[in-house]
This record gives C-alpha cells, structure tokens and sequence, in this order.
C-alpha cells in the first residue's frame, strides 16, 4: 500500500483497465512513461503523477461519463470521493485533484506533479501516437481526423512547459509532419 491508502496500486490499475479498456490503460502507461523522462532529475511526488495519471480520465468512463459534462470536471467528481473512501492524505489528495484538473489547461501556476501530468498528456496527442488516435476514432470521416491532428500539431506545443517536453514535442510533430506528408501523397487528397 502507498501512504496510508487502503488499495493496492494493481487495483487501482486493475479499475482503470476496467473503466477505461485497453485504450484507457495503455494512456495511462504512456502517460508514466512520459512523466518518467521529462522528469528526469526533477523532485517530485512520484506517487501523486502515479495516481494522477490512473485516476485523470475516470470521469471520461462509462459509469461516469456524462452528456455536456467536461470528462475533468467529472473526473474531479469521481475522484474526490474515491481518494478519501480509501484513506489517502489531504495533501496527497490535493496534489492529484490539482493534477487532474489543470491536465488539459495552460500556463504554469501549478505544481511540478501537474506541469508533468499536462507536458505528458500533451505529448500523447503529438507523434505517431496522436495522430493514429484521431484516425482511430472518426475511421469513416478522415477528413474530420486530419483536421483534428493538424490543429492539435498547430497548438498543443505552445502550452508545453518543461524543456524536455518541448524537444520531445519537436520530434513528435517531425514525425506528424511526415506521416501526414505520406497520407496526403498515398490519398491524393481524397479523404
């Protein structure tokens, strides 16, 4: 168990899986991962980003999810309780809860835990990643999903904080540009 919480962090991974599917899970990996290299010699809560990064998308999931209901403010709703049923620390609690909802949200009064969170989700938007993720979710209308990843590539850089994941964002979108380049070349324009 972690700092006084009466659930094992497999559990907590075990409810994200269930929540969110595979989809939901591997975010959630990719999101540690992130946080793990755009930290590096950073001090951080390891174990807030850990929870945050589990726990930032829950409002988004069937149980939770609600029509006209932003996913993080649902997130916030779902969490709260869930945090204080299973015994976390109020300064724990408040470090997740400010994870989660300043993870889509610029500037930079925050805390470290949620610059990393948001560099880190923003980078997941960026790359091959981003880029198969729109496409995968409007599969008949790749019209739709084109625009949506030339928009993200135009302004999801600009929010970044961390230097580390500002050159990762320029590798990724090297990697946009190019994907993007080979789509438009292969379609002929007719998507």
């Amino acid at each position: 168990m972690q700092s006084g919480l009466t659930i094992e962090k497999d559990e907590i991974a075990r409810l994200t899986e269930s929540y969110g599917g595979i989809w939901g899970i591997n975010h959630t990996r990719r999101l540690i991962s992130l946080v793990e290299v755009i930290g590096e010699g950073l001090d951080y809560n390891l174990e807030a980003t850990w929870l945050s990064a589990h726990l930032h998308d829950w409002g988004a999931y069937a149980p939770w999810a609600q029509k006209d209901v932003d996913h993080v403010q649902r997130s916030m709703q779902v969490v709260e309780p869930f945090l204080t049923e299973h015994g976390c620390p109020d300064d724990l609690k408040a470090l997740v809860l400010e994870c989660i909802a300043l993870h889509h949200k610029s500037g930079s009064e925050r805390s470290l835990e949620a610059t990393l969170m948001r560099d880190a989700d923003v980078l997941d938007f960026l790359g091959a990643v981003g880029v198969l993720r729109d496409f995968s979710k409007n599969p008949r209308d790749m019209r739709l999903a084109y625009k949506s990843v030339k928009k993200r590539r135009e302004t999801l850089p600009a929010i970044l904080t961390l230097d580390k994941a500002k050159i990762i964002a320029a590798q990724r979108i090297q990697h946009m540009d190019e994907l993007l380049a080979w789509f438009e070349a292969e379609s002929f324009g007719s998507f």
